[in-house]
Parts: C-alpha cells; sequence; structure tokens
C-alpha cells in the first residue's frame, strides 16, 4: 500500500477512552508520510510513557499558563485532566510537510470544528462496548469508578460519530489502520486534485 505524499493535511483522530487511538496511529506512522501530534496533559504518565514522547505532561499551574498564552489550538478538561494541542508544535509539524495526526477526544474535535480549523476528522469506533470495556480493564491502571466513568462517557462520544469526515471501526489493529490510511491516500487526492 503507498502511502500520503508529505503534505500539511491536520488529521483529527477521536473516539472513546480505550478505543486504540495511539495503537492505530502507530501503525499508520509505520505505513508513510505521517507523524504524530504531541499533545499536552496534566495527567500522571502511565506505566512506559515518556515526557516528549507520548505527551507533554505539565502541571496544572503549567497548562494553565499556555492557556492564557494562547498555546493551544484547543483543550479540554476530561475526567478530571487538562488536555489540550499545543499550536506551535503542530504548525512547525505542518510546515515540515508532514501529514499530523492529532490523537483528542471529542471535545476537542468539536472545538477545532467550531473554529474552522482546516482538518480531516476521522471517529475511532470500538467493535462494542464489551470489547471497549475489556481493553480499559486490560490497561490495569484504573479503579472500578474510573472505568465506568469512562465507559459513560463513551456512550455519550459514540453518539458524535455522525459529526465526523469517515468513521472507522477497530475491530482488528492491522485493518483499521490499512482502513485509516485508505482515507488519508483518497483525502490526498481530493486535496491535490489528481
Amino acid at each position: 500500500m503507498g502511502s500520503l505524499p508529505a503534505s500539511g493535511v491536520l488529521v483529527v483522530l477521536s473516539g472513546p477512552s480505550g478505543v486504540g487511538k495511539t495503537a492505530i496511529s502507530e501503525k499508520v506512522i509505520e505505513r508513510g508520510n505521517y507523524v504524530r501530534a504531541i499533545t499536552a496533559t496534566t495527567r500522571s504518565p502511565r506505566d512506559g510513557e515518556q515526557d516528549g514522547v507520548d505527551y507533554h505532561f505539565l502541571s496544572r499551574e503549567a497548562f494553565e499558563e499556555r492557556i492564557g498564552q494562547g498555546g493551544f489550538l484547543e483543550y479540554a478538561e476530561v475526567h478530571g485532566n487538562l488536555y489540550g494541542s499545543p499550536r506551535a508544535d503542530i504548525e512547525k509539524q505542518q510546515q515540515q510537510a508532514h501529514a499530523v495526526l492529532l490523537l483528542i477526544d471529542v471535545q476537542g474535535a468539536k472545538t477545532l470544528r467550531e473554529q474552522d480549523v482546516d482538518a480531516l476528522h476521522v471517529f475511532l469506533e470500538p467493535p462494542g462496548l464489551e470489547e471497549l470495556q475489556r481493553r480499559l480493564a486490560d490497561r490495569g491502571d484504573e479503579t472500578s469508578e474510573e472505568m465506568e466513568l469512562r465507559l459513560e462517557n463513551a456512550r455519550a462520544e459514540l453518539e458524535q460519530k455522525n459529526n465526523y469526515d469517515h468513521c472507522v471501526v477497530n475491530d482488528d489493529l492491522e485493518q483499521a489502520a490499512d482502513r485509516l490510511v485508505r482515507i488519508l491516500e483518497e483525502e490526498w487526492q481530493r486535496r491535490v486534485g489528481q
């Protein structure tokens, strides 16, 4: 399968927590000219996560200071933590002629649509809520109350999928990544008019 030629396309990839946004983005990046925007958060790192690789881990005070400086394309509070898309980092990646995958929740995607940010919006959907619950449980880093909150939020987020340009069901990681790459290649063809 070919890869999307280098471009400045911003690709908003969102869906419920545990749907596989990071895993799919890693598979897509392996297939071509893609980079993942590193978003910022005030939550604590999970085991194995690295600052500047998985997220920019910030204190709430530092995050709020960046908000005041207009440092985020979008930001939201999710599950008690702040998450945001650093404006300068994403603009730099776009200037370097890469397709930039921005992994954000539905709140952030809605904000970008409302701000008329030029982006392709793709919703990742789990094959079912039972599978999503299993994936969240496999993480092993949340209490049952936290997991129930994520599932409750997932139900509400799934209702937003029709607001996206495309929807990809993550029933199989490789197949879902292939479907996403095809969507991105079609978008590239549409944008360059070939």
